[in-house]
């Protein structure tokens, strides 16, 4: 299984010809979708999902599978799924996990937010949930105004994933990502490493 990072919180996981997208938003690269066979969304904002690349994706593949909360999947024209639920798509296993937005001040944003596990793969989207099943590739959110990195930190502790990578950068600096690099290989208790974008590991 190929984990590639793509620009922001969008990454792209492939088994054979089997290609699934997570969060091809607004700061992420049209080319994250080529070739998808089913993407998932955690949430509505913009940075996670941008509408005009779905659509380009959708013209290219008719049968591409979408998969959202039910807040969101009308709206987009995706399949409802809720916490608690697993499904199979593009060949994965799939569980549905978390329910909400991190919270950035008096409640808000307020929206719901579904975290996945795809095949050990965890992708929280915007929330810091820790699910209780095994995670062994943690997608661990760096930047947003509703983290901080001890907040962060914890977070990793918490799972205790084989291996973590960070997502969810584009708020921070070069010198800001080199800091949370920094904090995350030294107190995260997980293999931690940055993967550039547009660049792939091997799970």
């Amino acid at each position: 299984m190929r984990l590639t990072k793509y620009g922001h919180a969008c990454v792209r996981i492939e088994h054979g010809d089997q290609v699934l997208v997570i969060d091809p938003g607004t700061l992420s690269e049209a080319e994250s979708l080529t070739g998808a066979t089913a993407v998932l969304v955690t949430h509505e904002h913009d940075d996670h999902i941008d509408a005009e690349k779905l659509e380009a994706a959708r013209r290219n593949n008719p049968d591409l599978a979408v998969h959202t909360h039910p807040a969101l999947a009308g709206e987009i024209g995706g399949t409802a799924v809720s916490p608690g639920q697993s499904f199979t798509t593009a060949g994965f296993t799939v569980r549905v996990v978390g329910g909400e937005h991190a919270e950035i001040v008096d409640g808000l944003p307020g929206c719901p937010n579904v975290g996945f596990i795809v095949d050990g793969v965890y992708h929280p989207g915007d929330s810091l949930f820790v699910p209780a099943e095994p995670v062994d590739t943690l997608l661990v959110p760096a930047s947003g105004p509703w983290l901080r990195l001890g907040a962060a930190v914890e977070f990793v502790r918490a799972i205790g994933p084989a291996r973590a990578f960070p997502i969810h950068e584009a708020h921070l600096s070069d010198v800001g990502m080199e800091s949370f690099d920094w904090w995350l290989a030294t107190k995260s208790n997980t293999a931690y490493a940055r993967i550039p974008i547009g660049e792939s590991v091997t799970l």
